[in-house]
């Protein structure tokens, strides 16, 4: 029901920075992102609310990366500083309908199509 479209990766040089966008054709209770390296499991980096904008943050990108939203646009944006080569992965947009911030992936109910993120050193 709901599309979300995201944009913004790239290949980028390690301490450089990147900001993601992702489009959602709808609104629901929270966005978030995840990544997805090759070989390993989609992780948790970060969510927001649309209507209170309350945060949450994995510890390894705290300090690093930032999550907004503009609510008249229907978009999200992550905004990456300091990149390192182990931020390299598929960035993931995601929508949940049910109250909370989740950090799992099951708690999720939309799906962007990724978007490829490189970092080199």
């Amino acid at each position: 029901q709901v599309q979300l479209v995201e944009s913004g990766g790239g290949l980028v040089q390690a301490g450089d920075s990147l900001r993601l966008s992702c489009a959602a054709s709808g609104r629901t209770y929270a966005v978030g992102w995840f990544r997805q390296a090759p070989g390993k499991a989609r992780e948790f980096v970060t969510a927001i609310t649309w209507s209170a904008g309350d945060i949450s943050y994995a510890d390894f990108v705290k300090g690093r990366f930032t999550i907004s939203r503009d609510n008249a646009k229907n978009t999200a944006y992550l905004e990456m500083n300091s990149l390192k080569p182990e931020d390299t992965a598929v960035y993931y947009c995601a929508a949940k309908l049910r109250l909370g911030l989740s950090k799992f992936r099951t708690e999720y109910d939309y799906w962007g199509q990724g978007t490829q993120v490189t970092v080199s050193s």
